[in-house]
């Protein structure tokens, strides 16, 4: 849909989103607590060992650890990148599902502990796990539109599952976060958006419910695919490009088989999205999880290489990103922990460790 300048047509330029001013990620971050609870071991206490499990293992929050103390270490991490003064942030933005109060926002505590309080616009998102690109969409738009230079948003949850249901195998803790801001000082730079939403029922958690509910295997169809594909196809389209168009590609990562089968389906091979397919290793962050899976790759790219991102969040909706790396990454990428020297600082714990940790002994 692309003309030869570059721009697209008429009749599709209102769906693709482009601000006036270009903007990228000045800096990232990522964390991920240390323990980690084996698919195995679920499977030890609930079907005596008999049934499979769809990762190796989820990293568990510890008994001091929360969406708050998590979002901290992350926003630290993109501020070491971004090397600038987090006074000069004009928004701070949460997304989770797992917000440590109900009435109380986890934005405000992170914007104080990292020094960008109080001259700041804060707030907590929700949509499913795809709460972080959520705020990433808005902080394009708040950095694109020239109401302020710099903006942070984070994706980042703990597990919440009931004991016993099948989510107990994936639903992980962690996330990261992102400096938005002009891209002339950027990382990688957003060449074009696309969101796709609709209304479908798969995963829901009334008020003063303590677990999710899920449709099962609804939540792939019509859910997940319908979804991450609409988006990520639609956003090729309006770009002009093709899944041989970019070197690395992203996408919600629930398990390890959907990111996969999506994958395929939109034609990226295997090699293109092992970086960032970190379900295997860390269970399903929920909001953290592609922001999570894009801090990987921006670990290891090099400049010019192109990435696809795409999330997923129940209810439902799919945010696509097509970003391209500058090289500015090189230097800034060793000025805080990489993901994955988090990823392999772990420690192993069993199940009644966990269920002390995530405070599921309630009387």
């Amino acid at each position: 849909m692309f003309s030869s300048n570059g721009s697209t047509s008429p009749a599709t330029n209102y769906l693709l989103m482009r601000p006036d001013r270009q903007v990228g990620i000045v800096g990232y971050g990522a964390y991920v607590p240390r323990f980690r609870l084996p698919g195995h071991e679920v499977a030890r206490v609930w079907t005596n060992g008999l049934s499979g499990s769809p990762i190796t293992e989820k990293a568990v929050a510890g008994q001091d650890e929360d969406v708050t103390t998590m979002s901290i270490e992350a926003a630290r991490n993109a501020l070491a990148r971004a090397g600038i003064d987090p006074q000069l942030l004009r928004a701070v933005w949460i997304g989770s599902e797992s917000h440590p109060y109900a009435v109380k926002p986890t934005s405000t505590i992170v914007a104080e502990s990292i020094g960008a309080s109080p001259n700041i616009q804060a707030a907590d998102w929700e949509f499913a796990c795809k709460a972080g690109t959520e705020a990433v969409q808005a902080s394009i738009g708040i950095v694109g539109s020239g109401m302020g230079n710099y903006t942070l948003s984070i994706g980042m949850d703990t597990a919440q599952s009931r004991p016993g249901d099948a989510l107990e195998y994936t639903a992980a803790s962690g996330g990261a976060g992102f400096i938005i801001g002009p891209a002339e000082e950027s990382v990688a730079i957003y060449q074009g958006s696309y969101s796709f939403v609709t209304d479908t029922p798969d995963f829901w958690r009334r008020a003063d419910v303590s677990y999710p509910s899920h449709g099962e295997r609804f939540t792939g169809e019509p859910a997940y695919f319908n979804h991450t594909l609409s988006a990520a196809s639609k956003l090729m389209e309006l770009m002009g490009s093709t899944a041989a168009d970019y070197q690395f590609a992203v996408f919600h990562q629930p398990n390890v088989k959907f990111p996969q089968r999506a994958a395929s389906m939109l034609g990226f091979k295997d090699e293109q999205i092992r970086a960032g397919l970190l379900a295997d290793k860390i269970g399903n962050v929920y909001s953290g999880s592609c922001m999570l899976g894009l801090t990987a790759i921006l670990d290891i790219a090099n400049p010019g290489d192109r990435i696809l991102m795409a999330s997923y969040g129940s209810g439902a909706g799919s945010d696509s990103f097509d970003l391209v790396v500058t090289d500015r990454l090189i230097k800034a990428r060793d000025r805080a922990p990489r993901t994955m020297d988090y990823i392999n600082r772990r420690t192993v714990i069993d199940y009644a460790t966990y269920c002390r940790y995530r405070n599921l002994l309630r009387n």
